[in-house]
């Protein structure tokens, strides 16, 4: 059963770092390319982030180019996204996800939410100013 757990949210002053964990079981981080996505209240769900472990592609999106860095650690069968000089905007659900399409795959863009088939339950993150 494929599932997916992110942790690693919180409380963060502007300017502040925090590090998202996207821990997955049921397939191996290595064969499958693995997004970041977040979600503001009243927004749409927007992907930020992805990464091919098979390829070692990795893509951003321009609103946190620069700030993110997307990384993996084949042991513990987890992607980290590490965000840094958070801002007041960057509030919102973290979820990561991944499909069955994305076998083997390069990590060229996110792509639309709706391509996805699985998620985790997300992970809280709120900037204040």
């Amino acid at each position: 059963q494929v599932q997916l757990v992110e942790s690693g949210g919180g409380v963060v002053q502007s300017g502040g770092s925090l590090r998202l964990s996207c821990t997955a079981s049921g397939f191996s981080v290595d064969d499958y390319v693995i997004s970041w996505f977040r979600q503001a209240p009243g927004k749409a769900r927007e992907g930020v982030a992805c990464i091919s472990t098979s390829d070692g592609t990795t893509f951003y999106a321009d609103s946190m180019k620069g700030r993110l860095t997307i990384t993996k650690d084949n042991s513990a069968n987890t992607i980290y996204l590490q965000m840094n000089s958070l801002k007041p905007e960057d509030t919102a659900v973290y979820y990561c996800a991944t499909d069955a399409t994305l076998y083997r795959r390069s990590c060229v863009r996110v792509g639309t939410s709706a391509y996805y088939k699985y998620w985790g339950q997300g992970t809280q993150v709120t900037v204040s100013s």
